[in-house]
């Protein structure tokens, strides 16, 4: 297992102060971008729960936040992350509807949310890697 979801896995067993997906996407990789915890958590603060609208999926801030952090900010990369993150997702990207897919199969929010964070920080550290930022 990787440093990065280590740190995920560790992030998302927090029970008080909540991380929302975005932060916790985020914090998963503050030690290899030489930034605090508190600063990336005040960062993501407005991102969970789809920017507390519903909206994009936190998962997806976070993991273009941490792309863009690593100087990795093409068009390309960006556009293929959300793509493949809908076609892995039956074409959802908002935090409302994942979640409402989710219940209707009979899924929790929580372990729903863990695992689109521990997809996401996969997901972004084999970009990093194939980029030879980490």
């Amino acid at each position: 297992m990787s440093k990065y979801l280590e740190r995920a896995q560790e992030i998302r067993a927090i029970e008080e102060p909540h991380h929302n997906c975005t932060q916790s996407v985020l914090m998963s990789f503050t030690q290899s971008l030489n930034l605090d915890d508190v600063t990336a958590y005040k960062i993501a603060v407005a991102f969970g729960g789809g920017m507390k609208s519903g909206i994009t999926c936190g998962v997806i801030t976070g993991g273009l936040m941490v792309l863009g952090l690593f100087d990795v900010d093409d068009p390309a990369t960006t556009q293929k992350l959300v793509k493949d993150f809908r076609k892995r997702h039956s074409d959802m990207l908002n935090c409302s509807d994942l979640l409402r897919e989710n219940a209707k199969n009979g899924g929790t929010r929580k372990p729903h949310c863990d695992a689109l964070v521990f997809e996401m920080v996969q997901y972004v550290e084999n970009i990093l890697k194939e980029r030879g930022k980490i």
